[in-house]
């Protein structure tokens, strides 16, 4: 991998985590046209996505310190039911962690006629949450935030946008707009770093059959930097985005890429 490969999937990683057009997805396509293997692929997207999710840190970091301070002060206050549902969000993406995670890597290089229609299904949701409209209730309750955390747990599929999954998942529960989107990137950001530590873990102990070994030291750098600043670019964005009810648009970048990529693999 050169470094402008990695400066390149660095871009669409940090675009595309926070926008509802699945970063999974996009790497995939990206990887497999440059040439990368599944696994290698894998472990790029990996590191890129902890870039991502620092750049939610910094970007949340208000939000992020608000829920620090209420945790430490020992009551049952907003900020503590925020964390707990926050956690409850992430047991079934954990599962999916735990037991089926040698599955969702074989997944990766499958080949790219699943991401066509796991990019199409994206398209549905985001159509779906677009013209619905329910009633809109204050805050997210235990039993939405369980739901949306089944969402991000399916959104493991490369394709399958996880903002977009989450977010129109909690939209189509009735919650408000800019409300769910944080939620949505609040609660990645324990997951990911789960499962960014426990390859660092594996490389620690020699384990040979890390596919970080494959990737240059500078590609890793460069495509770690474009990916946290590009992602705290669009991380607001998006933001800004879901709370003026403009996914739809999503909606048809994803049907045009979706049927692209489908097309390219019938052809190949």
């Amino acid at each position: 991998m050169s470094w402008i490969e990695a400066v390149i999937l660095g871009l669409i990683q940090g675009l595309t985590e926070f926008l509802p057009v699945s970063s999974s997805g996009h790497l995939t396509i990206a990887g497999t046209f440059f040439g990368l293997s599944g696994e290698e692929n894998l472990a790029f997207a990996i590191l890129l996505h902890v870039a991502t999710v620092l750049s939610t840190i910094i970007v949340l970091r208000t939000e992020v310190s608000d829920l620090f301070k209420g945790l430490f002060s020992f009551r049952w206050n907003e900020e503590t039911k925020t964390v707990s549902k926050i956690l409850l969000s992430m047991i079934p993406v954990g599962i999916v962690g735990l037991f089926f995670k040698d599955v969702v890597e074989g997944l990766f290089g499958s080949g790219l006629m699943p991401v066509g229609y796991m990019l199409l299904l994206t398209a549905a949701l985001l159509m779906i949450s677009y013209y619905a409209r329910p009633r809109q209730k204050e805050n997210i309750s235990f039993r939405n935030a369980f739901i949306i955390g089944i969402a991000q747990a399916c959104a493991v599929m490369p394709g399958l946008s996880r903002s977009g999954s989450t977010i129109a998942t909690g939209i189509l529960l009735g919650n408000k707009k800019e409300k769910v989107a944080k939620f949505s990137f609040l609660m990645v950001i324990v997951p990911v770093l789960g499962e960014a530590l426990l390859d660092v873990l594996k490389m620690l102990k020699g384990d040979e059959s890390s596919a970080f070994s494959a990737i240059p030291a500078g590609a890793m750098i460069c495509g770690f930097v474009t990916a946290f600043l590009s992602g705290a670019f669009a991380c607001k964005w998006m933001i800004h985005i879901v709370k003026e009810g403009k996914l739809i648009y999503f909606a048809y970048y994803c049907i045009a890429v979706g049927l692209f990529v489908i097309i390219n693999s019938l052809m190949h």
